[in-house]
């Protein structure tokens, strides 16, 4: 079947008016970009979003792949993250002008109009270089399988962390013998714990740093503790929204009680809880990608998922997967060279773990390299626990999900709004979002039927 068009104004529209070709930061990385140089029998364009700490490992196992096969050229190049990543790639795309291999966050696949936007991996090929199907947690490999056909191939996931000093925990008594932070299982037990953490708290730091004024973190938390709960989304359908809005209000008022009983200060805006930490501060709820910075501080610290205090083991995770952008004539030799770096790639990944992933490759999880890693050894049992976004066209990471819900959340945890009201207002905007149409195929969820 023919692919519907898509012209350059509605893709921009769709996409939320991002700036267009030539302000996208685009630049390029790695000794890739002279590939077109060279006379390498098999070239692959890869575009994707790494900048920092990551960047620099993703060219570092570039730089080995190129090593290990000096048949295939690899052109790396490094797009501005966010937005203008995915409306340079959907553009691209839209005119077949697509890279050989890209990046993308797992939950924003389902939105990208897989089939037209994205072309389907060759799971044979994948096998034939070293990946199958077995070798990833299951939960994560059916987030990838879009109407039947694999359309992401998952490097790692990227999950919220609960990071905590040592020495003020230790002082606190609140370390096991085993060096870690003692259980929690309830709302009660974790305030408890703020409230020993906190009399053993420099003065002038919080005792916990949890970006109550972003709306991303606050709806990615509100994500792991609502999934703790056992809440959902919408039906199997995506034609009715289930949001439970007294399980959201338990949540609310969870995230609410860490500012009114003074455990965390709102006016410590964005990263300031993580400098907090730094200096003293026990807890920071904050990314995985923060580990090689505290690791860099010499801070003795621990990390584990975020704490199961309603029972279920639960964090917020997303995912960096490798796809294929569209192309009308993708096969042969180009597409092969493909399927074989993104395969090296994932099967390499302990570098990439050294950056505070969880490699999705699990056999890379029991190596002794990646069990001696410190904290990743602590928190990579959040590979069994992944609370995700649901599976429609609207989530993903930084998505119109987060940009509409979000701010919600925020409303509820600075106290402008009662976390009751809020979590009606939550499950108001799901409702008009579910019935919303997506810019790419002009289908709402439910319409979109197997594709999500």
């Amino acid at each position: 079947m023919g692919r519907p068009g898509l012209n350059r104004r509605q893709l921009i529209t769709g996409l939320g008016g991002a700036a267009v070709a030539g302000s996208f930061g685009f630049a390029a990385l790695g000794s890739g970009a002279d590939a077109l140089a060279s006379s390498a029998a098999t070239r692959v364009r890869y575009w994707n979003l790494f900048s920092g700490g990551d960047g620099y490992n993703m060219i570092a196992m570039l730089d080995a792949f190129r090593k290990e096969h000096p048949d295939i050229d690899v052109k790396d190049s490094t797009l501005q993250w966010g937005s203008p990543f995915y409306t340079k790639l959907a553009m691209a795309a839209a005119g077949n002008r697509a890279p050989d291999l890209g990046v993308m966050h797992l939950g924003r696949v389902t939105g990208f109009s897989p089939g037209r936007l994205l072309d389907p991996w060759d799971v044979g090929l994948l096998a034939k270089y070293g990946v199958k199907e077995a070798d990833f947690n299951p939960a994560l490999w059916k987030r990838a399988v879009i109407d039947g056909k694999l359309y992401a191939l998952p490097l790692d996931i990227h999950v919220q962390l609960c990071f905590y000093r040592k020495d003020v925990l230790g002082r606190a008594g609140l370390l096991g013998d085993d060096g870690r932070i003692v259980p929690v299982t309830s709302p009660d037990e974790w305030f408890d714990v703020l409230r020993k953490a906190k009399k053993a708290t420099k003065k002038g730091l919080q005792t916990i740093g949890m970006w109550a004024s972003d709306q991303n973190f606050q709806w990615w938390f509100f994500v792991a503790f609502y999934t703790q709960l056992g809440g959902t989304w919408f039906d199997a359908a995506n034609s009715d929204v289930t949001f439970d809005t007294d399980k959201a209000t338990q949540v609310l008022e969870f995230m609410r009680r860490h500012i009114t009983d003074g455990y965390s200060d709102p006016g410590f805006a964005g990263g300031a809880g993580a400098e907090q930490f730094v200096n003293g501060s026990p807890f920071c709820w904050e990314g995985n990608w923060s580990v090689p910075v505290f690791s860099g501080a010499k801070v003795e610290y621990g990390a584990t998922p975020l704490p199961p205090v309603f029972g279920k083991p639960a964090t917020h995770a997303e995912s960096h997967a490798f796809v294929l952008p569209h192309q009308s004539g993708r096969g042969g030799d180009t597409n092969e060279g493909a399927h074989r770096l993104a395969a090296y790639v994932v099967r390499h990944a302990q570098q990439w773990a050294a950056g505070g992933h969880i490699p999705a490759y699990t056999p890379t999880l029991s190596t002794a390299a990646y069990q001696q890693l410190s904290p990743q050894n602590e928190y990579a049992s959040a590979m069994d626990h992944q609370a995700t976004e649901p599976k429609v066209w609207f989530a993903g990471s930084t998505g119109i999900l987060a940009q509409r819900v979000g701010p919600i959340v925020v409303s509820s945890t600075l106290g402008s709004a009662k976390p009751e009201a809020a979590a009606r207002g939550m499950k108001g905007m799901l409702t008009e979002l579910l019935a919303s149409k997506n810019p790419m195929d002009g289908r709402t969820a439910a319409q979109a039927g197997a594709a999500a």
